[in-house]
């Protein structure tokens, strides 16, 4: 528990003294934000706002990782640096996009072939590897199971072990590149991600530490409940390094935003959110605990949807948050409603997670 505590104490104290700093350096080399022409009026004044806070984040989890390991005395698991590794290649794609905004003046960085060799790169190498690495008890750190609240009997590997990391790499790729548009696209409003961000790491804090206190490596009677997962300690230290991360920086990122986390930022957490769901064994609860990012990218589709069968939209402007903005609600009430239903939902994922344990 000490080392989970540390992780996110290290990560938040990195964030909250370290943001002002960068915040600085941002501003002295000119790097801020540019506005969609196309999205609320009301956005035009933050034209120019530091971008890119995303570093901060990433910075912060990875000493704040660091720290941890430290103090439980050993080195990181493939399970750390597996989850590490995608949350930090994604932030690099996302940077990069930040980067190509600023040096060429426009708000549209990389294109949409290049961000899709980026993101495939890091999410095949990462899905190839998470099915390498057994412990002594030849427990990978993912699986080719599909997961729920637990992996089921669903395996994608019926048909052989080829078949089964093909189809694997797949559905990984899937889901990474779900949560890291869902997240990005949940980036619209100040501290709207990064807030219910860090609720949704928060519950995966609580996941790891159950996983581990029912873990089928620790228990001497293990029953049907255990959970078969490599690292459930180490899926902790993560969450609660990114959580920690994401509350430092939530004090500069706030209403008034004096800093805003770009694509670096918001597809780190996608890939961070991914990476943890596909390590701790629970890929569809994932959808529950992180339902506000599901009901965002579902306002989207459903309005794409709806204008090219009908020539009409559903919302006065996708995604949802903006359809509020445009219906007179100020900013921050959305803002902090939206922190609300993602608690709600991150307390719904909980309470499954919980009931399906009870009756194992």
């Amino acid at each position: 528990m000490i080392a989970i505590l540390a992780a996110a104490g290290v990560s938040l104290l990195v964030a909250l003294l370290g943001t002002p700093l960068f915040i600085r350096f941002l501003v002295h080399r000119n790097y801020g934000q540019f506005v969609r022409q196309d999205g609320p009026t009301a956005h035009f004044t933050k034209r120019g706002t530091p971008t890119m806070g995303g570093v901060v984040i990433i910075a912060a989890t990875l000493l704040g990782v660091a720290a941890s390991m430290i103090f439980a005395g050993r080195a990181p698991s493939a399970t750390v640096l597996l989850a590490l590794y995608l949350m930090t290649g994604l932030g690099v794609v996302g940077f990069l996009d930040d980067f190509t905004k600023i040096r060429k003046q426009r708000s549209l960085g990389l294109t949409a072939r290049a961000k899709i060799v980026g993101q495939g790169f890091v999410g095949i190498s990462f899905a190839v590897l998470a099915l390498q690495f057994p412990n002594e008890n030849s427990r990978t750190p993912a699986s080719t199971k599909i997961s729920v609240l637990r992996d089921t009997n669903l395996d994608l590997a019926f048909a052989g072990a080829t078949i089964g990391l093909i189809l694997f790499v797949l559905w990984a790729n899937f889901l990474i590149t779900a949560w890291s548009n869902a997240v990005n696209l949940t980036d619209g409003l100040d501290g709207l991600a990064t807030g219910s961000s860090l609720v949704v790491f928060g519950a995966y804090v609580l996941v790891g530490v159950w996983q581990l206190n029912q873990s089928c490596q620790r228990l001497a009677a293990a029953g049907p409940g255990c959970y078969e997962v490599r690292d459930p300690q180490d899926v902790a230290i993560v969450a609660a390094a990114v959580m920690g991360a994401c509350v430092g920086f939530l004090w500069w990122n706030a209403s008034p935003a004096k800093i805003f986390m770009g694509d670096t930022g918001s597809l780190a957490l996608g890939g961070a959110l991914a990476a943890l769901s596909i390590l701790s064994r629970t890929e569809i609860l994932a959808a529950v605990i992180g339902g506000l990012f599901v009901i965002i990218v579902l306002s989207d589709v459903i309005q794409i949807g709806s204008f090219k069968l009908t020539g009409k939209r559903v919302f006065k402007m996708a995604p949802l948050h903006h359809h509020f903005e445009l219906s007179g609600w100020g900013e921050v009430t959305i803002v902090i409603r939206f922190w609300l239903v993602a608690g709600f939902f991150a307390a719904l994922g909980m309470g499954a997670f919980y009931a399906e344990w009870v009756v194992s």
